[in-house]
């Protein structure tokens, strides 16, 4: 998405605000995002063998900065989301945003639609932010199928109409986006992160 921005605009970013054992970390994708001239914004500590929360220093440039378009990452759940509600108050009064929960059947907390929008008023009212769309990522990782992502639009759509909700978007892995293609609407090909070698 960060890239698909950048081709619109030239002052971009991506923040990681997910302070809670983020599984996917933007810093791994530092040397992408520089290549693209994509500004990062993340804790000091992201890859390092510190495990403690902490918030990046330059955080306060998502809402200081009018010129800049970000994508934020707020994590899962509504302890990630307390990140969130200290730049709430600047992004509300500014009002030009988009805020997309990212649903997943497969979770082991949102495997229906009324545990998903029990997770969703969670993160709403941790971090002063009321959700505009949806995004239906429902995969098992690597071992996801197509058959996976078709069988998760009936849940999206459940999520959708309960919570009077758009599914803005579904997201899939570029090796299945030709096999689905054309049987979900508005399919978005997401190139996966390489995790670094250890």
């Amino acid at each position: 998405m960060a890239f698909d921005l950048k081709e619109q605009f030239d002052n971009v970013a991506v923040a990681d605000l997910d302070i809670v054992n983020p599984y996917f970390r933007t810093k791994d994708s530092y040397d992408d995002f520089k290549k693209k001239n994509i500004r990062l914004i993340c804790s000091e500590y992201a890859n390092s063998n510190v495990d403690i929360p902490a918030l990046p220093q330059d955080m306060y440039a998502i809402t200081d900065d009018k010129s800049m378009k970000v994508i934020l990452d707020i994590g899962g759940d509504d302890r990630g989301a307390l990140a969130l509600g200290r730049i709430a108050p600047q992004i509300n009064e500014e009002n030009d945003f988009q805020m997309l929960m990212v649903i997943n059947k497969f979770r082991p907390l949102t495997p229906d639609a009324d545990s998903t929008i029990e997770v969703m008023r969670e993160i709403e009212a941790a971090g002063g932010i009321k959700f505009t769309g949806l995004v239906n990522n429902s995969n098992l990782g690597e071992e996801t199928t197509a058959e996976d992502v078709l069988n998760s639009v009936k849940y999206a759509d459940s999520v959708a109409k309960k919570s009077g909700l758009p599914v803005v978007m579904t997201s899939v892995k570029e090796e299945l986006f030709d096999e689905l293609n054309g049987k979900i609407p508005n399919l978005f090909p997401m190139k996966l992160q390489e995790k670094p070698v250890v």
